[in-house]
């Protein structure tokens, strides 16, 4: 499947419920704002540059497995695609399950035109092989889910996602950090949701969940990848770069709290408890990142649990006076920014704990 293609029809073409909802639907995507996922571009020929001599024997067994491509048939509906009445579907669990849907796409979508992108541009047979892979499994990834989205009557447009949606440049490491954690938390995410509905069927809201426990492996796979980048270049993980590995961890941990604490329905019908889950897929992701990062955040710290409770107040507060418009929301999402930044500082200033690196990185997905 092409990622970059445009939506199937679901309805026809010159349908006025298609082009509002579809509209709407890709609008949401295309929207970027400090809790939306980002489309990124780099310095490619930094990137290009990269010399993978020092992990070869684990770059080699890493590739080799991407190569054999175990979940080429995966992303394919079967017998076990339950349909959906989502005519019938509770308004407010509707609302979030869409949004959750169409964030997950636009995140595994934007891996996917990031890895193009690398693989297009670059010369290097090592990282364009790898680049190659990554970008085949998150096109599957978009297009299964967009396809579920049809479901719906509704879809994202990805070609002009491709076009319209704004691009983030980070230099090659931040990449490298936020990729990372995004591709292992995203694992811990899936894994923990797909262990959750094998103990409690009946809260199998959509049959998509059925689907996570191989797709979270690609996830996880590709997560070893840049932990292998990170290692070819001890300075990436050393001196002053400990305080950017701390600020993306930080980052990265706080956005996904504060997104999951906005699908109070979804979470609800699935029987999940946000706090418990969120503690949870931490928990895993922090000793997941024990592989390559010299640090991990302090998550048993009581300032932790009470930061992020005031940044999703602030959050909450920054959402309402965007709603509400006009001068006094405009001076609210002022003063709820200034609170943003400073509960993220508070978080940022808990002390971390140290952790010494393995000498290897390679690890297989346990939960």
């Amino acid at each position: 499947m092409n990622a970059s293609t445009e939506f199937t029809n679901a309805t026809p073409v010159d349908s006025p419920l298609r082009k509002h909802v579809v509209t709407e639907t890709t609008e949401m995507a295309a929207e970027t704002t400090l809790l939306d996922p980002r489309f990124y571009t780099t310095d490619f020929d930094e990137m290009d540059r990269i010399d993978v001599t020092p992990v070869r024997a684990e770059w080699d067994r890493l590739i080799g497995q991407m190569k054999a491509d175990p979940n080429r048939k995966h992303f394919k509906k079967n017998e076990a695609w339950d349909d959906i009445d989502w005519d019938g579907m509770e308004p407010e669990l509707k609302k979030e399950m869409i949004d959750f849907l169409v964030s997950s796409l636009t995140a595994e979508f934007s891996g996917c035109v990031l890895y193009k992108e690398m693989k297009r541009r670059g010369s290097n047979p090592d990282i364009c092989e790898l680049f190659s892979y990554m970008s085949r499994d998150e096109a599957r990834h978009a297009g299964f889910i967009n396809d579920a989205l049809r479901e719906a009557g509704i879809g994202v447009n990805l070609g002009f996602l491709t076009k319209a949606k704004k691009y983030t440049y980070f230099k090659p490491k931040f990449i490298y950090y936020a990729t990372y954690l995004s591709e292992k938390i995203g694992y811990a995410r899936y894994i923990t949701i797909y262990r959750h509905l094998e103990q409690n069927p009946d809260k199998m809201i959509h049959p998509i969940f059925k689907w996570f426990e191989q797709w979270c492996n690609d996830e996880f796979s590709h997560g070893e990848a840049f932990a292998l980048l990170m290692r070819t270049d001890p300075k990436l993980t050393s001196g002053r770069n400990k305080l950017w590995i701390k600020f993306f961890l930080i980052a990265v941990y706080s956005v996904m709290c504060v997104r999951d604490h906005q699908r109070p329905a979804f979470h609800k019908a699935l029987g999940i408890d946000i706090a418990e889950y969120d503690r949870e897929v931490l928990r895993k992701t922090s000793e997941i990142s024990k592989q390559v990062f010299p640090l991990t955040i302090d998550l048993d710290n009581p300032r932790w649990e009470r930061g992020l409770t005031k940044l999703r107040a602030a959050f909450a507060d920054m959402d309402t006076a965007k709603q509400r418009g006009g001068i006094g929301g405009f001076f609210g999402k002022i003063f709820a920014g200034a609170r943003v930044g400073k509960n993220f500082a508070g978080l940022y200033l808990i002390p971390s704990k140290k952790n010494r690196v393995p000498e290897s990185s390679h690890l297989v997905p346990a939960y």
